[in-house]
Order: structure tokens, then sequence, then C-alpha cells
């Protein structure tokens, strides 16, 4: 979530939306492990007196989306992967069937937040 923007406006941060995660054990971590922005708290790490980086370690996204709070396109995470594709490389079939595996409402590309 530090790093990823939005392809077409570049955007930053992505708002996430988490709809499956699996508990896992972290054995190491460092803290923080962002530098700019934490997706888990949402909020910029500036504003944040105590990061909650063991939870956000232990924390794997399995299913979820990230949203676009300016343009409002979203691009789904299945299987632990964010799909970050710009329109052209966007298929409208494809993406209504990711959106219904994700119970949103998809409105072509772009989702109403």
């Amino acid at each position: 979530m530090d790093v990823l923007a939005c392809p077409v406006c570049k955007h930053f941060p992505l708002k996430l939306y988490v709809v499956k995660e699996k508990k896992k054990e972290a054995k190491k971590y460092e803290k923080p492990r962002c530098e700019v922005y934490c997706g888990f708290l949402d909020r910029y790490v500036k504003d944040i007196k105590e990061a909650p980086c063991p939870e956000c370690y232990e924390s794997k996204i399995i299913e979820g989306y990230l949203v676009c709070e300016k343009c409002k396109r979203w691009y789904p995470i299945l299987d632990t992967v964010p799909e970050l594709l710009p329109d052209r490389l966007r298929n409208i079939e494809e993406e209504n069937e990711k959106a219904k595996k994700l119970g949103i409402n998809n409105d072509g590309l772009f989702v109403k937040v």
C-alpha cells in the first residue's frame, strides 16, 4: 500500500477494502514496514503514534479491492495479487465477474464508494 498509486490518474494513496484475509504467523518484522502510508490503518505514517506492525505482518489479504478516491476506479486483489491495470488492458466482462466474486457493484470500470 505504501507504493501503490492509481495507474490511470496517479493518485496516491489507494483505499483498501478487504474481502477475505488469512492470519499467518509473523516470525520477524522490522518496524515500521511502511514509510509514507499505512494501508492497515488507512493513514499517513506521520499521523500514527503507535503503528500496529505486528497485526499487519500477521494479516495476508487473499481477496479485496483497491479504490482510487480521485477517479473512482477500482482494482481487484485476487489470490493475494493486486491487479493494477490501466483501462485499455481491462476487459468489461472479466471485470464484472471479478466484481461479482468480490461482492461489489461494478459500474463499468468504476465502483461507487
